[in-house]
């Protein structure tokens, strides 16, 4: 019995607070609508700061049973991962790394979640570029997840970084993973610069406008997950059946991605 009772935690739903959603701002469909990022001076709750990176708490905390805060990436509106530079990109991904685990080893959640979403198809409500750190205090957010959903088909390795296409998605059909030590950030920064840069402009003949990401702790490593986003697949939503793409047009994506790597440049 206390083996199902923890099984039934790790897949508790995560419940929605609809009356506190309603209040919440939203500036990608809409543009013309104000951003509460931009107006510096009105932000409150603020954890830490770090030049114009901000980690902050969520004012719409909308999922109960949860610590949901916003880690502010930069103070230029439309930036985002793609358009950084090489050293503002590896700023942002060690300051919201850092504040991931810490709150991971502060011990106060069940998990501790660090995620992004860019664009319309992402799921996230505002265009100015943000992470967001979420503990859970009931719930693993980790517990369906394999380590061979964190790996796959070999892109590159560079150094102690290695860039994999899943052969095994979480949700299909192609992500992408950058996996390295927790003592090479820079690095790792610097191959999702490139994955991105390849989603946005590349891949699919430049028809895709969002990704999310996602950051997994792996013992001494972590692995970024990077996912371009169209439409859901209606065999994910209705029966948790992932697809992937063959292996000629697995080859053919990293055949890509690698040209990218090569010439790749701040």
């Amino acid at each position: 019995m206390a083996e199902r009772r923890r099984s039934t935690l790790h897949h508790l739903p995560l419940i929605f607070d609809t009356e506190i959603a309603k209040g919440k701002p939203e500036n990608i469909r809409h543009p013309q609508h104000a951003c509460p990022f931009c107006d510096r001076q009105q932000l409150t709750d603020i954890l830490a700061t770090e030049n114009d990176r901000i980690w902050l708490l969520n004012k719409f905390p909308t999922l109960q049973a949860t610590w949901q805060t916003i880690v502010i990436e930069s103070s230029d509106h439309t930036g985002d991962i793609s358009t950084y530079s090489s050293s503002q990109n590896r700023a942002v991904f060690a300051f919201a790394i850092k504040h991931w685990q810490a709150t991971i080893a502060s011990g106060r959640f069940k998990s501790v979640l660090l995620y992004k979403n860019f664009g319309p198809h992402s799921g996230g409500s505002l265009r100015h570029p943000h992470m967001q750190i979420v503990g859970l205090t009931a719930v693993d957010g980790y517990a369906k997840i394999t380590a061979a959903n964190l790996t796959g088909y070999p892109v590159m390795t560079i150094g102690p970084v290695a860039v994999t296409i899943s052969d095994q998605p979480v949700m299909g059909f192609v992500e992408f993973n950058v996996t390295a030590p927790l003592t090479a950030i820079a690095t790792l920064a610097d191959a999702v610069q490139v994955v991105v840069r390849y989603l946005l402009h590349t891949y699919f003949q430049g028809r895709c406008d969002s990704y999310n990401l996602f950051v997994y702790p792996q013992d001494s490593q972590i692995t970024v997950k990077v996912v371009p986003l169209f439409n859901v697949s209606p065999y994910y939503i209705g029966y948790q059946l992932t697809q992937a793409d063959t292996p000629k047009r697995m080859r053919a994506i990293a055949d890509e991605l690698r040209q990218k790597f090569a010439t790749a440049t701040d």
